[in-house]
């Protein structure tokens, strides 16, 4: 995962890979700490390389979405796979995490 400000006040974590029990953890504490310590104005997360995503993956993103809206930012998914796509739109989360 890397993460990257925006011109516009953006921050942009590029997600890679599989986000299950093994690297849920990491990608929880990149959001949730980038949201409160740099206080961006939108969390853009670009899941275009990810391959995989299981409950505790959405539930990371979830997590997410909700640091991003106790301080007022937007928070959006970017590029998700097909398969990324099906699981949030099976849990009925595309409206909630932005998709786009």
């Amino acid at each position: 995962m890397t993460t990257r400000r925006q011109a516009d006040g953006a921050t942009v974590v590029d997600v890679r890979g599989t986000l299950d029990a093994a690297t849920v953890d990491a990608l929880r504490e990149i959001l949730v700490d980038t949201l409160q310590r740099d206080r961006p104005t939108a969390m853009i997360v670009d899941l275009t390389y990810v391959t995989f995503m299981d409950s505790v993956g959405i539930g990371a993103l979830v997590a997410g979405q909700r640091a991003a809206r106790d301080i007022g930012a937007r928070f959006q998914l970017r590029n998700p796979s097909d398969f990324v796509h099906r699981q949030l739109r099976v849990t009925g989360l595309t409206d909630l995490l932005g998709c786009i």
